[in-house]
């Protein structure tokens, strides 16, 4: 057990409510051996970030903070969400087979392509389905699905073309999303019912030159006009998808805002409705990129734009809690699109092993070939099982899925490119041929590992949301140890914890009641996970206090044995499901369950070894030096072996 003068080196504590989600993504990016390099502007931001950190615990339903507690949260996980009720789920039935019939019959990925463009009756069938606005409220429009709905609508085009679904995604689970959430009646009824039909499509527009995963330091700036009627908008913003398309965008700009308390002026981020019929809205030509070229991608301009006042989306001075929202809300859709790409991508592989014979048998008999297909499959079973887990969790009304939807989405574009790289070495020279589509499918993909979040931002998201959770249940501890019979609750509880795992008696988590018998083996094996994950997350806070924020080697590890904790689960609920209901599937999802933890498993001890490793640690403070050195030099160090 620690001792109290150990917990009380404890400086990290969790931020009220989801008060910090936005300035950890900001700021996460800045590391250790940046520190002395900061300029006037981070160290300020550095600063308020540490002073809001200082706010008491709260308790969430969300497993995936809980994790960082060393504490398993079953609520949102276990028993595998069940969301649809029969008019939905007939709602689904009657949809799934339009929406293939118009992906598969009516839709030429090739042609989108070679065009970069969606041609216009394909625009049109999109229309007619009701693409462009699957959430709206009927009232308004749309066609009102649930978020499982969406995601399996979702998973069809993803299965199909991912340009389409970029070019609709970015309408509806970006563009406009910041309206569905947060806009207000009015907001709601001008313009939501056009956007839903498609008459109107929408872009997010938040990245500038200088600001990627930085928003905090964006230039886009608003100033009240000398009336008080409207925000004039000066500015850019860079690769907006469908912004040279858009009538209607979400843009976020630095507005003056005054404290009437101290009557200071501060700048903060504002997120407005911009129609480009206000005036002073231009783009740039459409990007040429390496994927995804049927969307349309551009830079826009705005030139003392002006903003009727009542165009303010959720309120002046908010638009990090407007863009943090529209962002984790929209994130889950990938999981699922990216589930539909390794289905198609499987099933193309799969037809090649069986029909291709190679020194006198059919390739898929060789062992090579059948690792691969079947690693292939469990991780598509994964990436399917987190999709529909975290929409779950959100059609049951959870807001703390943050953490979750960040997770799926990094292991989804991760999956996927994994699942697709490994179906073109199927295929072999065939897979390398335009004609059947991984190679169109190959360089789509690049693209998901790097917007809505790139994938090594969400990881130190993941890290330091997970760890703020945590140090802030850790400081509350340290309180009640000063005052133990008043707290006395709070003191045994973490004590019995702390007791059980210092005389080798486990931490009391369990996971036999909730999972189906054939896999308590499993199930013991995640239980070790989280035991050994919350003691490692405990020992990092005492060692590094406030300043784990800087120790991104560290927080990587941490991320990936999170992703993998939260994958097994899903699994294991999955499985536990259709185990219980007798699927027909259920002995293959069994088994690939059974191999998944277990090479999870190792993976997770791996990762939480390197954070305690001497020699990983004196490894990593080598590649810093490493990479210090091709920096300096603007190339590798070394020159060409025959020094010629």
């Amino acid at each position: 057990m620690h001792k109290v003068g150990q917990v009380g080196r404890l400086l990290v504590v969790v931020p009220k409510g989801q008060m910090c989600t936005s300035e950890l993504l900001v700021n996460a990016r800045l590391q250790s051996t940046q520190a002395a390099q900061q300029s006037a502007a981070a160290v300020e931001r550095q600063k308020k970030k540490e002073k809001a950190m200082q706010k008491k615990a709260v308790h969430s339903k969300s497993f995936a903070q809980n994790l960082f507690r060393g504490i398993i949260e079953p609520e949102q996980v276990f028993p595998y969400p069940e969301v649809l009720n029969e008019d939905q789920r007939e709602t689904l039935q009657m949809l799934v087979p339009i929406a293939e019939r118009v992906m598969n019959e009516q839709n030429d990925p090739a042609k989108n392509d070679e065009l970069e463009t969606v041609p216009e009756d394909t625009v049109q069938n999109l229309r007619e389905l009701g693409a462009f606005g699957l959430q709206v409220p009927e009232d308004l429009g749309g066609v009102g699905l649930t978020n499982t709905q969406y995601a399996r609508l979702t998973e069809i085009v993803g299965g199909n073309d991912l340009g389409v679904g970029i070019f609709i995604g970015a309408h509806q689970s970006i563009g406009f999303k910041g309206i569905l959430l947060v806009g207000n009646p009015e907001q709601k009824e001008k313009y939501l019912p056009k956007l839903a039909a498609g008459e109107n499509l929408a872009a997010f527009a938040l990245t500038e030159p200088a600001s990627g995963s930085d928003a905090g330091s964006i230039k886009t700036r608003a100033d009240l006009s000398p009336d008080g009627k409207h925000w004039i908008l000066n500015g850019s913003k860079i690769w907006i998808s469908n912004g040279g398309i858009a009538e209607i965008f979400t843009v976020f700009a630095k507005t003056p805002v005054t404290d009437e308390k101290t009557g200071t002026t501060t700048e903060k981020v504002t997120a407005f409705i911009v129609e480009r019929s206000f005036g002073g809205v231009s783009n740039g030509p459409p990007e040429k990129k390496m994927g995804i070229k049927c969307s349309n991608t551009a830079e826009v301009y705005f030139e003392n734009t002006p903003i009727p006042v009542e165009n303010v989306l959720g309120g002046v001075g908010n638009g990090f809690k407007v863009a943090m929202a529209i962002l984790n809300n929209g994130r889950f859709g990938m999981g699922a699109a990216l589930s539909g790409t390794m289905r198609t991508v499987i099933t193309k592989a799969a037809e090649h092993a069986t029909q291709r014979a190679q020194f006198g048998s059919r390739i898929d008999s060789y062992g090579a070939i059948q690792e691969k297909l079947a690693r292939m499959a469990m991780i598509h079973y994964a990436t399917e099982s987190m999709a529909y887990m975290v929409s779950g969790t959100m059609d049951r009304g959870y807001d703390d899925y943050q953490l979750e939807a960040a997770i799926s989405k990094i292991f989804a574009s991760e999956a996927a490119w994994f699942v697709t790289d490994e179906g073109i070495q199927v295929l072999g020279g065939n897979g390398y041929m335009k004609s059947l589509g991984l190679e169109k499918v190959m360089r789509d993909l690049r693209i998901f590992r790097i917007f809505e979040g790139t994938n090594d931002i969400l990881r130190l998201f993941v890290a330091l949301t997970g760890i703020q959770y945590a140090g802030g249940h850790l400081r509350e501890l340290q309180k009640a140890v000063k005052d133990p019979i008043s707290n006395f609750g709070v003191v045994l509880g973490e004590v019995s914890k702390r007791a059980k795992g210092g005389l080798g008696l486990g931490s009391g988590n369990t996971l036999a009641d909730k999972v189906h018998p054939n896999l308590s083996d499993s199930a013991a094996l995640v239980v070790k996970s989280i035991d050994l994950f919350g003691g490692a997350v405990e020992k990092l806070l005492i060692k590094h206090g406030k300043n784990i924020i800087n120790e991104q080697f560290l927080l990587q590890r941490l991320a990936n044995a999170t992703i993998d904790i939260y994958a097994c689960t899903c699994v294991l609920s999955r499985c536990s499901k259709s185990l219980n209901e007798g699927s027909h599937s259920a002995h293959h999802e069994e088994m690939m369950t059974k191999v998944w933890c277990s090479e999870a498993y190792d993976r997770i001890k791996t990762n939480l070894n390197m954070i305690k490793n001497p020699n990983n640690l004196e490894n990593f403070k080598t590649m810093t030096e490493i990479s210090k050195g091709v920096c300096e030099t603007v190339s590798p160090v070394q020159g060409n072996p025959l020094g010629v």
